[in-house]
């Protein structure tokens, strides 16, 4: 009797094992096109996309098959948005901040001057109501938003000569776009938009004086401390940069649901793992990068007190002329000062100290 029970289950088991590739051959085909703002030479965030990709098909065994290209192989990097806008592709790797002219509101979602920190962004995002009015805001464009990344505090850029006060910006020709170039203009900076692959021929032609890009291991990449010597810090204009993965709104609506988990699923993944692959990888390229002759500065205490300044200007320009940004503009904000408020009694504190005895192990 106990035999029978017992080949009876085993039966039952090995049935129940051989519907589950059934199952799965039911499951769609789909292929998509995604494309990239960055480079292929940069493998951090250029490879975290890749890897996005790559992590779908693995988590729909293959089912659901997302081919990354680079920029300009169908669109420029510039144009991502509106290749996923009008179904050129069906996704693509998008920084926000190259949008702030199209609409000031997606700015949140990168991250705005003296605001959040990395982490600090994703609580908002995720648990702070960011998202949901972010996505929103990506649908009157025809997009759907999904965080896949960020870069972190980013560098203040590269300059051919030293800045020592506000008056050494006037009118230099700065590589840098969205709320941060606005910022700068106030302050003298003429401000150029270029994709990353221009930056390099434009800098050694002496096109443009200065650039900001990343941050040491992505600089380094691009080369820039070979056609500029003073390298700058901090990135004020962001604080954290987070990179986002845009679908179009039809070509999501048409993948199953557990297609869509895989896809947010990876993204997730990605998000984590590029912010570690930048910090993982940054002090070992600044140490190079110094070592091979760069000269790294902090901005004066007068540039930083102004660039702060003019930052709460146009943020409270456009929080009064845009309905959009001034919705987005009132949570970010709040919930940008209860985190001071956390982030001084114990990340802050602890953060600085042991800074502090480090350098004087150092000294």
């Amino acid at each position: 009797m106990e035999r029978r029970k017992f080949l009876a289950g085993a039966a039952l088991g090995t049935g129940a094992t051989l519907a589950a590739p059934a199952v799965h051959a039911q499951s769609p085909t789909v292929k998509w096109r995604m494309t990239a703002s960055f480079p292929k030479t940069l493998d951090t965030c250029y490879g975290s996309t890749e890897e996005l990709c790559r992590r779908v098909g693995e988590l729909t065994d293959g089912k659901f098959e997302i081919k990354l290209f680079g920029p300009g192989e169908i669109v420029p990097g510039l144009q991502v948005m509106d290749a996923v806008s009008n179904g050129t592709v069906e996704a693509g790797q998008a920084f926000s901040s190259f949008y702030f002219g199209k609409d000031p509101a997606l700015i949140f979602d990168a991250g705005l001057a003296f605001g959040l920190n990395p982490r600090q962004q994703a609580a908002w995002m995720y648990y702070g109501g960011g998202l949901q009015m972010v996505r929103d805001q990506y649908a009157k464009h025809n997009c759907v938003a999904i965080p896949c990344g960020n870069f972190g505090v980013q560098m203040g850029g590269w300059f051919r000569k030293e800045i020592k006060s506000v008056a050494d910006l006037k009118g230099l020709k700065m590589r840098i776009g969205g709320f941060g170039g606005l910022a700068l203009a106030k302050l003298g900076v003429v401000p150029q938009q270029l994709a990353a692959g221009d930056i390099y021929p434009a800098l050694e032609r002496g096109t443009i004086d200065a650039a900001e890009f990343v941050g040491p291991y992505d600089d380094e990449k691009l080369g820039l401390s070979k056609v500029t010597k003073f390298y700058y810090s901090p990135g004020w204009w962001e604080g954290s940069a987070q990179m986002t993965a845009l679908v179009g709104v039809k070509a999501w609506e048409a993948l199953p649901k557990s297609y869509q988990v895989a896809f947010e699923t990876a993204a997730t993944e990605q998000w984590v793992r590029m912010l570690a692959n930048y910090d993982a990888k940054n002090p070992a390229a600044l140490k190079r990068l110094v070592g091979g002759g760069a000269q790294l500065r902090w901005f004066p205490k007068d540039v930083m007190e102004a660039a702060y300044k003019v930052t709460g200007e146009l943020l409270n320009e456009y929080a009064q002329k845009n309905a959009d940004f001034g919705k987005m503009y009132a949570s970010w904000s709040k919930f940008r000062d209860d985190q001071s408020a956390w982030w001084r009694v114990a990340d802050n504190f602890l953060d600085n100290y042991t800074l502090q005895v480090l350098a004087r192990k150092k000294a």
